[in-house]
């Protein structure tokens, strides 16, 4: 097994800065899990931390049931992938790759033969005479990969392996990371700011925010049910359109909410769950998908600023009142006029309104204060 467990691990610097609060983590044996968030949201540091080239201030790392915090990196049988590559310029591919297995002073043959086969999988066997400096972002990547790969690691990190690459290379070392993760089976912990990377790659999500985690969930959760207004504005393209100065309203025993003025019966599931957790009448701020609302009819209205012709959809930036709102709207079927200047009338689901509490800005459903006890209240708001 080759389970990662994280038990309030923080990270204090010398200036007394804490980068990293009090994550409490498990990951199980072969799950592929991505930290995401802005830049300086603590993710690289939690990883460096995990691959012992950060000191653990406090807490404690296991891997495979072991106490990690002071065993140095070569020890923990993990292999990291870095932003830069960091391949050695004077050696060829094959070198690059078979370095670790020297230092260990694995047979000849043995490192023969683990180099021709990852160098087969990850397709750079015509590349194995080469130096780096004759090779593309996405051929050195490879590299990189591979070089991890011969070791036969129990946890695989990745430091934002693909930022230095084009979007279209992107794609496609995306797709041979998913082929990669598939062919060898073991334990991932990815970090990016890239939340694309980040939904199409993991099985779970780490959302941090200034050093603390605001929500560990699958990229379906995180998209449907979103525990505070950061992560909902973090997960998603384009971002959730935020309504301020809405109201939660309590009539007749039932719960509407009022947006712009206008009132939307929320549905059965949403009542049951406001209800059990006796939610009172509020100002909030209504969240809504972009891919969510509907164009040309209803109670709402936008004039449109831009309007981006996407092959089968279009996406729509307008404004309503105060309120900027990106609209997604298929090209099938469209009949509304939507080029630019034009107002429109729209609509919104109910069912799919999320709704934040205006000081806390923690979901009024989704938010659980059991499982947020780690995350700084602030964490919740812009």
């Amino acid at each position: 097994m080759s389970e990662v467990i994280l038990k309030g691990i923080k990270k204090i610097y010398d200036n007394k800065v804490t980068a990293v609060h009090d994550v409490n983590l498990t990951i199980k044996d072969k799950e592929f899990i991505v930290l995401v968030g802005p830049s300086g949201c603590g993710k690289s540091t939690t990883l460096r931390m995990v691959a012992g080239l950060e000191d653990i201030s406090e807490g404690e790392l296991y891997i495979d049931g072991a106490l990690m915090n002071d065993i140095v990196p070569k020890d923990r049988d993990i292999a990291m992938v870095f932003q830069n590559y960091a391949l050695y310029p004077h050696m060829t591919v094959r070198d690059n790759m078979a370095f670790a297995l020297k230092l260990k002073r694995t047979p000849k043959a043995d490192i023969d033969a683990k180099v021709n086969e990852v160098a087969n999988i990850l397709g750079i066997t015509q590349y194995l005479d080469r130096k780096p400096k004759a090779l593309s972002g996405g051929q050195r990547q490879r590299v990189a990969i591979g070089r991890a790969m011969v070791r036969n690691p129990k946890v695989f990190l990745m430091d934002e392996p693909l930022s230095n690459l084009d979007a279209k290379l992107r794609n496609e070392m995306r797709a041979e990371i998913i082929k990669l993760r598939q062919r060898i089976n073991t334990t991932f912990m990815y970090v990016t700011h890239d939340q694309t990377e980040a939904m199409t790659l993991a099985d779970r999500i780490v959302i941090m925010k200034d050093g603390y985690v605001n929500q560990i969930g699958t990229p379906q959760e995180l998209f449907d049910r979103p525990v505070n207004l950061f992560v909902a504005g973090f997960i998603g393209m384009p971002v959730m359109n935020f309504f301020k100065g809405s109201k939660l309203l309590l009539e007749g025993g039932k719960y509407f909410a009022e947006i712009r003025g206008e009132k939307f019966e929320l549905s059965d599931f949403q009542q049951k769950a406001l209800k059990a957790k006796g939610a009172k009448p509020t100002g909030i701020v209504a969240g809504v998908r972009p891919q969510h609302i509907t164009v040309g009819a209803g109670k709402l209205s936008a004039k449109i600023e831009v309007s981006e012709m996407m092959g089968t959809e279009y996406n729509i930036h307008a404004l309503s009142g105060d309120d900027a709102v990106v609209m997604v709207i298929p090209t099938v079927g469209l009949k509304a006029d939507v080029s630019m200047g034009t107002t429109v009338n729209f609509d919104i689901d109910p069912d799919l309104i999320q709704l934040f509490d205006e000081e806390s800005g923690n979901n009024l459903i989704w938010y659980d204060e059991e499982s947020a006890k780690a995350n700084a209240p602030e964490c919740a708001k812009f």
